[in-house]
Parts: C-alpha cells; sequence; structure tokens
C-alpha cells in the first residue's frame, strides 16, 4: 500500500511539474505575442476595492462574492460562467476561510505555508502558496489560543488550548498533548536551548524543554499575571509583559531577571486619557536593540534597550488593546493593530504612513516576509488579504499582482462625474431636449443620461426664467416656518377625556430632570394608534365622581382646579380659533406643578380623606333608606281582625281617603309579611314559583337583551327514583290495609287517650294498631 502511495504521489509531482513548465511556455508565447491576437479575445477586468490613505494605495484582494459551501461543484461553475461579478473576483487562494471566526495566522519561514486557526468547531488550516489552495485541516479538541510553527515549513506546530493542554503536530497530524499548570496565554520557543516557555494567569513563567521531554524550574516573577512574552531572535533575551504594566527581561543562559521597564508610567503622556491601568497586550522585537510594546488602552511604545524612556508613544486613539506589533525594516515602519484599524507609522517619529480599517473586527495580523502582502484573522469567516504596494513587491507566487495594479493604475476608472449632471427622460422632456437623445451631448447611463452642466445650466434659465423667484419665494416661506416653530403652539384637545388629554400634555412637557426624578418618563398617548378611540368614543369617558377613580386618584383633587382653569382657556382659545381663522398667539401659563416630594407626603393624607368620605357617604345613604322605610310602615294602614273595629274604623276611612303610590322595585311592607316570608323559606324554589304563578305575582326583569325566566328541574339518580318509587308503593300498601278503629270507641266518651282511661294492661290507646 505504502509503494502505491509513493508512485501515485511520484505520479502527481511529475504532473505539476509538467504543468509549472507547460504555465511558463504558454506566458512566454503570451507575452511576445500579446499585440497580435489581444483585441479578439474577451477581456474581463478584475474587481479589486481599492482604498488610498495618504496616498497610498491599498488593494483589497478578499473583495467581493463568495459562494457558499454547500454548493456542488457544478453549480459553482454554472454560477462562474453566468455571474459576472463572481467572474471579476480574484480569489487569490482557493477557500481562504474559515467556518465562523479566524483567531490566528501565521506563515511558516519558507514562505511557502500559511496555516490558519479558527472556530467553529476548533480546527486549523494549511494552504499551499504554491498550488494556491487548501493542503490539509486539523480539527483539534478545544479552541487555540496562539500557536507556532517550529521548522521551516508545516512539520513542527505547537498549539496552546484554552483549557491548558498544549498540542504538538508533526507532518502526520497529532504527535503528543500534555498540560501546563496554569491557563496559559502565549508561549515562546528558544532555539538554542529548545525550551518553550509559557506564561499566563499566573506568576511564574513554565519550562518545557522538548529534547529532554520534561518540565524545568519556573521562573519566578513579581507580577500576578503575565499577558505576552517574546524572544530576541539576535541575542535570545525573553522579556515577559505583565499585568501591572511592566516589562520583565531575563537571560535564559543564567535565568535570572536583568530589568525591569516600567510601560505604564511611561505610556502617560500629556496628551493621553487613558481608564485603568495599562498593561502590555503586545510585544515585539525588533532586531539587538529595538522593542515595541503595546498596552491595553491603545498606546504603542518604542523602546531602546539601552535606555529605561522610550523613544516614542503613538495613541491610536480607540482606546482598545494592542493586538498585534510587527516591523517593516525596508521603510521603517511600525504596523500596530488594534481591534479596529491597522496603522503603519514611522518609528522615528511616528509620522503615519497609512491605515487599514477592515470591516470586521480583527483577531490577528500576519505580514508576509518580504513583501507589501499582510493577511489579518477576522471575526468573520473571510480572512482579509491585502497587498500594498509601497510597502513592497508582490510575493512570487502570486506575482501576477503588480501587473494588475499596474494595469489599474494606468487606466484608472472614473466614477464621480463633478462636471456632469445626471436627468431622467422626463426632466429631458420638462427642458425640451428629447430631440437630443442620441446625440454626443447626453450619453447614455442606467435609466438616465449624463450630460454637460454648463448646458443644464443654460437650458433651465432660459426654460424657467422665473426659477429665482420661485427660489426666493420658496426661501421666504421656509423662514416663516422656521419662525412660526419657535412660537407658543396652540394644543388641540380631543372631544373625550379632555382632562386626562390635559394630563398627558403636561407629563410630556415635563423636563428631562424632572423626568429622571419621578422614576419614569410618561409616553404620550395622545399620539398613539392603540389608545385612540379612547379619546374618539364617548364610552370611554373617566368618571371622576366614581369611587374608583377617587380613590386610585387622591392627588387629582389638588391639581385638578389648575387643569379645569387651564382646560377652560384652552377652549376659549380653540373657539376663537375656529371663528376667526387666523392663527392666535397665547401665552403659556407660568404656573409649575407641584413638586412630586409634596404629591408624595400628602398622598396617604388624601387617600384617607377619601376614605372617610366615603363612609360617611354610606351611612347617611343606608340611614335615608332606614327613615323611609320606617315612614312607609307608619303611613300603611292595617286591616285588624276584629270584625267590629273594621266596622267602626270604616266611615273614618271613607271621610278620609288615603292614596300610596308603590314605587318600582319595591314591596307592600306590613306584619304580616314577616310570618309570610318566613314560610315561604321553609318551601322549595319549585313550590314557591308555583305560588307565585298561580297568584300572578311572578315578576319578570326586564334587561338589555329581554325578559328572561329560568326553568329548571333536578335530575336524580336511578338509585333516588327507585327509593323513591319504593317508599311511595309502601304507603300506598299500607293505606289499601288499613283498619277502621271506629267501633272501638268508649261508649262513656271523654277526651281520654284509652278506652279505660289508663295505662293497664287491659286499656289501650284511643287508635289501635295491628300488631306485627
Amino acid at each position: 500500500m505504502c509503494s502505491v502511495l509513493k508512485k501515485a504521489l511520484n505520479k502527481r509531482a511529475t504532473a505539476l511539474a509538467c504543468l509549472r513548465t507547460l504555465g511558463t511556455i504558454v506566458a512566454g508565447c503570451v507575452s511576445t505575442r500579446t499585440s497580435s491576437f489581444a483585441s479578439s479575445l474577451p477581456v474581463v477586468h478584475p474587481q479589486m476595492q481599492v482604498s488610498s490613505v495618504n496616498n497610498v494605495k491599498i488593494y483589497n484582494l478578499s473583495h467581493g462574492k463568495s459562494l457558499p459551501e454547500w454548493l456542488s461543484d457544478r453549480k459553482k461553475r454554472v454560477l462562474q460562467q453566468n455571474d459576472v461579478d463572481i467572474q471579476k473576483r480574484i480569489e487569490l487562494i482557493q477557500d481562504f476561510e474559515m467556518p465562523t471566526v479566524c483567531t490566528s495566522i501565521r506563515v511558516s519561514r519558507d514562505g511557502q505555508f500559511i496555516l490558519a486557526a479558527g472556530t467553529y468547531k476548533p480546527r486549523v488550516r494549511c494552504y499551499d502558496t504554491y498550488q494556491l489552495s487548501l493542503k490539509f485541516e486539523r480539527c483539534l479538541e478545544s479552541d487555540v489560543v496562539t500557536f507556532d510553527i517550529l521548522s521551516e515549513d508545516y512539520s513542527k506546530l505547537v498549539f496552546l488550548h484554552i483549557d491548558r493542554y498544549v498540542e504538538f503536530h508533526s507532518q502526520h497530524g497529532h504527535y503528543y498533548k500534555t498540560r501546563i499548570p496554569k491557563f496559559g496565554r502565549d508561549f515562546s520557543y528558544h532555539y538554542p536551548s529548545c525550551d518553550l516557555y509559557f506564561v499566563g494567569a499566573s506568576s511564574e513563567v513554565f519550562r518545557l524543554n522538548l529534547e529532554q521531554g520534561r518540565f524545568l524550574n519556573s521562573l519566578q516573577t513579581d507580577a500576578a499575571e503575565i499577558n505576552v512574552c517574546d524572544i530576541n531572535p539576535v541575542h535570545q533575551l525573553f522579556a515577559a509583559g505583565t499585568l501591572e504594566g511592566r516589562v520583565d527581561c531575563w537571560d535564559p543562559r543564567v535565568r535570572s531577571r536583568v530589568a525591569v521597564l516600567d510601560c505604564a508610567l511611561s505610556s502617560i503622556t500629556d496628551g493621553t486619557e487613558v481608564e485603568g491601568l495599562p498593561s502590555v497586550s503586545a510585544l515585539k522585537f525588533n532586531g539587538s536593540l529595538g522593542m515595541a510594546v503595546g498596552t491595553s488602552t491603545g498606546q504603542v511604545l518604542v523602546y531602546d534597550l539601552r535606555s529605561s524612556r522610550p523613544l516614542l508613544v503613538k495613541d491610536h486613539y480607540y482606546g482598545l488593546p494592542i493586538k498585534s506589533l510587527h516591523f517593516h525594516d525596508q521603510l521603517d515602519l511600525v504596523l500596530s493593530a488594534d481591534s479596529k484599524i491597522i496603522k503603519m507609522w514611522n518609528k522615528d517619529n511616528g509620522k503615519v504612513f497609512s491605515s487599514i480599517e477592515p470591516q470586521a473586527n480583527i483577531n490577528d495580523v500576519c505580514l508576509y516576509p518580504g513583501s507589501g502582502m499582510l493577511f489579518t484573522a477576522n471575526e468573520d469567516p473571510k480572512m482579509n488579504t491585502f497587498y500594498i504596494p509601497a510597502l513592497g513587491p508582490a510575493p512570487h507566487w502570486c506575482s501576477f499582482l503588480d501587473n494588475l495594479t499596474e494595469e489599474l493604475e494606468e487606466n484608472p476608472e472614473s466614477t464621480i462625474y463633478d462636471d456632469y449632471k445626471f436627468v431622467t427622460r422626463k426632466d429631458l422632456e420638462n427642458l425640451g431636449l428629447t430631440h437630443l437623445i442620441g446625440s454626443p451631448l447626453l450619453r447614455a447611463y442606467m435609466h438616465g443620461f449624463f450630460m454637460d452642466i454648463r448646458l443644464y445650466h443654460k437650458v433651465k434659465t432660459m426654460a424657467n426664467p422665473f426659477a429665482y423667484e420661485e427660489y426666493r419665494k420658496d426661501r421666504i416661506r421656509q423662514k416663516i416656518e422656521e419662525s412660526r416653530t419657535q412660537r407658543v403652539q396652540l394644543k388641540k384637545l380631543p372631544k373625550v377625556n379632555k382632562e386626562l388629554a390635559m394630563k398627558l400634555m403636561e407629563e410630556s412637557e415635563l423636563p428631562t430632570r424632572k423626568k429622571k426624578k419621578k422614576g419614569n418618563v410618561v409616553d404620550n398617548l395622545l399620539s398613539d394608534d392603540r389608545f385612540k378611540v379612547m379619546f374618539e368614543n364617548p364610552d370611554y369617558q373617566v368618571d371622576e365622581r366614581s369611587e374608583e377613580f377617587r380613590l386610585l386618584n387622591p392627588i387629582v383633587s389638588k391639581v385638578g382646579e389648575k387643569r379645569r382653569q387651564k382646560l377652560s382657556q384652552l377652549v376659549q382659545q380653540e373657539e376663537q380659533q375656529d371663528e376667526e381663522e387666523e392663527e392666535v398667539e397665547g401665552r403659556g401659563s407660568s404656573e409649575e406643578e407641584e413638586s412630586s416630594d409634596d404629591d408624595d407626603k400628602s398622598w396617604v393624607e388624601e387617600v384617607r380623606e377619601q376614605r372617610r368620605l366615603i363612609r360617611a357617604e354610606e351611612r347617611e345613604r343606608s340611614f335615608n333608606q332606614r327613615k323611609e322605610r320606617r315612614q312607609q310602615d307608619r303611613e300603611t294602614s292595617l286591616q285588624s281582625s276584629d270584625p267590629v273595629r273594621n266596622r267602626q274604623q270604616e266611615p273614618q276611612r271613607h271621610s278620609q281617603p288615603r292614596f300610596y303610590q308603590i314605587k318600582a322595585g319595591e314591596e307592600f311592607r306590613s306584619f304580616g309579611d314577616v310570618a309570610r316570608k318566613q314560610k315561604m323559606q321553609k318551601t322549595s324554589l319549585e313550590e314557591r314559583l308555583q305560588r307565585e304563578e298561580s297568584s300572578g305575582r311572578l315578576n319578570l326583569n326586564d334587561t338589555a337583551v329581554g325578559s328572561k325566566q329560568l326553568t329548571f328541574t333536578l335530575k336524580k339518580t336511578e338509585k333516588q327514583r327507585f327509593q323513591q318509587q319504593a317508599e311511595r308503593d309502601h304507603h300506598e300498601e299500607r293505606r289499601k290495609i288499613r283498619r277502621a278503629a271506629g267501633h272501638l270507641h268508649s261508649q262513656r266518651g271523654g277526651r281520654g287517650r284509652g278506652g279505660g282511661g289508663g295505662r293497664g294492661r287491659g286499656g289501650g290507646r284511643g287508635r289501635g294498631r295491628r300488631p306485627f
């Protein structure tokens, strides 16, 4: 199997070499004979986003449409053939993106491979610049904090994970995995001793020797936590940036600290405003004596290792932590990046060279060595590729970019027409210039035409000579409208709930300070369509005399009088405006609303007063009702049970007739009603209804939907019906067999119970009983 794979790989390598040779021959033929047949080929100009900052052109090679991953290869080819925007885009490296987010990006020292770590799911991707495509992809168990390439190519990789694991990869894949004591944030590799220095949420610097395969004694610092670290490539000085804003420098040969730089104090200058203590967030060496330090508050300090004071302090003015630092030796530039912007400036005087501001937040920046190309890892699936010709030439694997940029600079496309006016066909009809369509004076563009601005002004003046007068009138009208807005505006009150509308208007006009003091801002219900019916339908009128309103709104009684006066003034102003149909200038009320503190103090007393008044009204109402009932009872003439007395009172009634009117809903009251009610209470509901129906006293209540009467019968169970039927049968049987006992009455008579008058054995009761 291995021999088969080797043969297949050798054939593939041979085919690739042949293709490269053929491509070189074809490129030479094209370069020598371009002039003969270039005009016959369809030319598709590439589409790149070009920005110019400080006269430095920056080409965004990742700009353009991207095809979804879930599309099949066939659909992708169809879209590439039909969509012009996809044809014009430049896909420098195929599938140069992550599923969700890219966190770190690196370039191998030989320049052939670009490695990027991202999520989700956690993975690392390796791109081959010679093939301009993805070489391999490996999924990981957890997210990557940072990683580094220890070899010239991708054969030796080290990953630091967020769960304290350190993972080693070889050329074939995963090799080994170990764990450090604390959560790591950064690490550096010391090539002479094969030591890995890990820093993180600890005061110690952990050392892992890759030659011996074991941890060595840690370096103890005075810091609480360490954020970043770096090793000088010339003299191997190890530097660690701490949370307190200091940089500790160590000599790996003797494992002792040789110097300390206080960057937090040095980063604060006269014009610098920081929030909190600046901590070190980025660190980078330049040569043997240069070093740049980035802080968490957005400052970059450039040091000479021979001095404890910074040579230059550069502020990003965003207040964001510096995430990446790079040096460009050819132009003596420093490339510093935070999550918002990448700034390029001179390391000696701080003069800005250029800047790049991507659309997504930046996580990491990688500068391709010896060229003007840089890559960014963003909070976005796409990894941006920027090419800046001013920094250097394009890499050798994409040297065609120089030719493309030169062609774009020689043939710039003007997208802004300052000397032309865009007009539509309707504008041409209004100006009477439809006969110019098709002439060189009008250039067709989209849904209209471009014409010379001078010709447009001349024709406009000739077609409408009174344009200045119209413009003057419009300006005067605008001035009048602006002056009207400064006047006191009349308030239009609705027809329903005027006092509630007045209250809402006053609360909406309160200053912001008073609104905050009250605790909440009252929304204007008058402008809300959901509550429009409340101010239009009379059924929603608030009854201020009801008990609920008086208890829930105790403060209304205090400010109600002022609101009524103001309401009457507004009604009078509206009537005058309707009669005169002219604008009326009013004067705003100078009375101020009582403070919320006084309202809060008097709220409890007002509620108590309202409750006392309501109880007094209820007592007075019940007393009047009892008084009326007693008066009706006294005036009611009752008929006596003595017939003689009735005959004596009859002439008096005829001589003094009295008439009484019984009101609706009242009953005739007499002393006999009490006994009748008690008797009626003992009867069932069915019997009471039958008696009232037979006597004609059954009342039918009239409601809004008509008179209603409820008739119902109780549904009995089968057991109850069986028991009642058995009782009726038993009583009927007893009634049939009962014998008369009249012949047993004593001849002597008497009212005694027994016939013999005693309780003896021979005697008995008055009623005979059948012995069982």
